[in-house]
């Protein structure tokens, strides 16, 4: 209420007051309140707000900080519309929609308060799996939702990692640059609770509704009957997104390993490493095939072992004649 206001009614309260009793000073107190929460007064309110020379000069002096921040929101949507935050999906339900189901059942035996979501985001299972889910959320959400333990998940995991943490950073960002904008021309209360819209139009901010767009994953499980429904919900936020990908780097680093390296080594592979050498041995100072050798024994090695941390990739794989590979040992073929 502006300060002149105030005074008037200071003023003239006791003088009226002191001429009216009973009723009609519960008519004058009514008549006031009326007049003071009557939206008319709040709009000339907010017009005289509006029009001031203090709120104009301020919202000139914040002219380069609302301009910076409306790029930043355009950041934000952009950073939101280019991110894919898609990890992996369960399997149950996936033909759900091809079926309809009905609950016919008498009417005082029904008891179908609880139904089955199938999405691919939701795992349908029994009320041991949401438990054990809520103790281990990592471990089941990589079992159930198809999360492999290999580079290229792992690499997908990181890259939503990046996209969440952005996002996080520049969401937290415009809200910090809002609320610098509103402390610095400190509107009064009744703006912002009134007329938050028309201030942030004429401040020059125009507010986005982004979000962070978690992927969330459910764990539930419905009784055959819809009497009992339990669920364990997990959302992909940073600290999640984290945790997952160092329990990929940690079971993958045994893929790493010599043994890991060796056990990758099948007999697929080791026939296409040597169709892709054409049967013969890469070791320039031999050169042997089995064109010439029909029996020649051919064997696959890695060019840096992998007791040195050498991968078994094509890249660090080539075809040698058993003797080149026996005498070879550990050394690096060049």
């Amino acid at each position: 209420m502006p300060k002149p206001l105030y005074i008037t009614l200071l003023i003239v309260l006791p003088l009226c007051l002191g001429g009216i009793t009973g009723n009609g000073a519960v008519t004058f107190f009514t008549l006031v309140l009326v007049l003071i929460s009557s939206p008319i007064i709040w709009k000339i309110r907010k017009r005289r707000y509006f029009n001031s020379e203090q709120f104009q000069g301020l919202r000139t002096e914040v002219a380069s900080v609302v301009a910076e921040h409306n790029e930043v929101v355009s950041y934000v949507a952009e950073i939101r519309s280019e991110g894919s935050f898609e990890l992996g999906a369960s399997s149950t339900g996936e033909y759900a929609h091809l079926a309809t189901f009905e609950n016919n059942s008498a009417w005082n035996n029904r008891r179908d308060r609880n139904v089955a979501e199938y999405e691919p985001h939701v795992h349908n299972g029994s009320l041991q799996i949401v438990r054990s889910a809520s103790v281990d959320p990592i471990k089941y959400l990589m079992k159930y939702f198809s999360i492999k333990a290999d580079q290229e998940t792992l690499a997908d995991v990181q890259r939503v990692a990046e996209d969440i943490s952005r996002l996080e950073e520049a969401v937290a960002n415009v809200k910090g640059r809002e609320a610098e904008i509103t402390a610095r021309i400190n509107p009064p209360a009744f703006i912002l609770k009134r007329y938050a819209d028309d201030f942030w139009n004429q401040v020059g901010v125009h507010l986005s509704p982004i979000t962070v767009p978690y992927p969330h994953y459910k764990f539930q499980y419905t009784s055959a009957g819809g009497n009992s429904g339990q669920a364990t919900s997990i959302k992909l936020d940073a600290r999640t997104l984290e945790a997952l990908s160092a329990t990929l780097v940690e079971k993958i680093r045994w893929a790493k390993s010599a043994a890991g390296q060796r056990a990758l080594m099948t007999a697929h592979l080791r026939g296409w490493i040597k169709a892709r050498d054409n049967h013969t041995c890469q070791n320039p100072g031999c050169g042997v095939s089995v064109a010439a050798e029909p029996h020649l024994l051919l064997e696959v090695d890695h060019i840096m072992p992998v007791s040195k941390g050498g991968l078994s990739i094509p890249e660090n794989l080539l075809t040698l004649c058993w003797r080149c590979n026996r005498t070879k040992g550990a050394k690096v073929v060049v």
